[in-house]
């Protein structure tokens, strides 16, 4: 079973952990509870790749056009 929290490492989602971090320890400096709960909230979703939409919910399904389907172009 491959471990979902090491796999699939990339810029993006380094970038998000590395921020999330950097909130939650300023919030630790200026002791702020909300602060702390929403830079531990965002590096929960960077270390479970996770998002508001869930794993690939924002993505636009693929289409495949046969290839017997003729286009038709009108000039305007």
């Amino acid at each position: 079973m491959k471990q979902v929290l090491f796999t699939g490492w990339h810029f993006a989602r380094i970038l998000r952990m590395a921020l999330a971090l950097a909130i939650a320890v300023q919030g630790i400096v200026q002791h702020d509870f909300p602060v702390i709960l929403i830079g531990f909230l965002l590096a929960a979703t960077a270390l479970f790749n996770i998002g508001c939409c869930g794993p690939s919910g924002c993505s636009v399904p693929t289409r495949s056009v046969k290839s017997e389907e003729k286009v038709e172009f009108e000039e305007l």
